[in-house]
């Protein structure tokens, strides 16, 4: 672990079992941040990034149970925290952004007395102090006339004022890191990108570290610095966002880039990576992601594929034994026309 590291996952499991068996939804994810820093962690629908999210805080839907690793924040393993220790945590120390506000709020509590909660709960702020902490929270996300808004229910938003009340709850008790599950999904455009510079303002502004859950290229891009890309439970590739745009190092890694739509190329059709996600149920043998691999061979059958490091401290690793395939496809035709 980097003596500087904020959040350190190592060889995290989580599984869940179910009568058909058992869901091996995190399988051995391993990925670090650092103090201030943003970190994409990608993916197709069901790979685990959600799970992830949730495991970190302890908040894995029953019957979801962590089985092995290790979820270190500032030195300390949360998998073997209590849930009294958990709840400090959550809010104090982390603060995370749901997907969707609407279910995520409590629909029968004003929004005003739900960002006051945190601070009169983990900071023992009296109700007046923490009224008027919800009220300057509000002015910097962005809601206008305060004082009126936090009279308001949920349902009588709109989502993007939602979404700024999540914002705004994850912030009241000023904690050093930020878990954000998809924020975005639900909203249009225009929202979204005043929700995506509100994010980036407020990290440069409190400091904070973020992790960024998403499926969306284009907002890794525009939030974050680093990038963990994930498959099928497990982290397949990590290093900067630059780094792995520009010359990713794993097979999936690069089907992700090339199905992003190119304003530079004219295509008659856009390129996917063929085959679907494999069932976590019975994951396949060796790598995860050789069933739809164009450069698998024989010895990516069998065996583990952990991460490996490409180069010495830089954070750039892949689980990828046979990544100059990658190397070469770049150079013969590159992925993006710019980050």
């Amino acid at each position: 672990m980097s003596a500087q590291a904020i959040l350190d996952v190592q060889d995290l499991r989580v599984e869940i079992p179910l009568s058909r068996g058992t869901v091996h939804a995190v399988d051995g994810a391993s990925f670090q941040l650092e103090p201030g820093e943003s970190l994409g962690l990608v993916g197709e629908s069901g790979c685990g990034k959600s799970m992830t999210l949730r495991a970190i805080l302890g908040l894995l839907p029953q019957p979801g149970k962590i089985v092995g690793g290790q979820v270190l924040f500032e030195g300390e393993d949360l998998t073997a925290a209590s849930q009294g220790r958990l709840r400090d945590v959550r809010g104090a120390g982390i603060g995370i952004i749901f997907q969707e506000p609407m279910t995520a709020l409590n629909p029968v509590m004003r929004v005003g007395d739900q960002i006051a909660e945190g601070p009169m709960v983990h900071l023992g702020q009296s109700r007046s102090e923490a009224r008027k902490r919800a009220f300057e929270l509000m002015r910097q996300v962005g809601i206008p006339d305060p004082t009126r808004r936090a009279a308001a229910y949920p349902h009588e938003l709109s989502g993007g004022m939602r979404q700024r009340v999540m914002i705004a709850i994850a912030l009241a008790c000023e904690p050093r890191l930020i878990l954000c599950d998809e924020p975005t999904t639900a909203l249009d455009v225009t929202i979204q990108d005043q929700i995506l510079k509100l994010l980036h303002s407020l990290r440069t502004d409190f400091g904070v570290s973020v992790v960024f859950v998403t499926h969306d290229l284009a907002v890794v891009a525009q939030t974050c610095e680093r990038i963990a890309v994930m498959y099928a439970g497990q982290v397949v590739e990590t290093g900067t966002v630059d780094e792995v745009f520009r010359s990713p190092r794993h097979p999936y890694t690069l089907g992700l880039l090339r199905s992003v739509p190119r304003f530079d190329v004219v295509r008659q059709t856009l390129d996917s990576i063929a085959g679907q996600p494999p069932d976590l149920v019975v994951p396949p043998s060796g790598c995860r992601f050789h069933p739809r691999c164009p450069y698998a061979q024989d010895d990516c059958l069998e065996g583990a594929f952990p991460l490996r490091p490409l180069g010495a401290g830089s954070g750039r690793a892949t689980a990828c034994i046979h990544d100059d395939a990658c190397v070469a496809a770049v150079a013969s035709e590159p992925v993006i026309a710019d980050v």
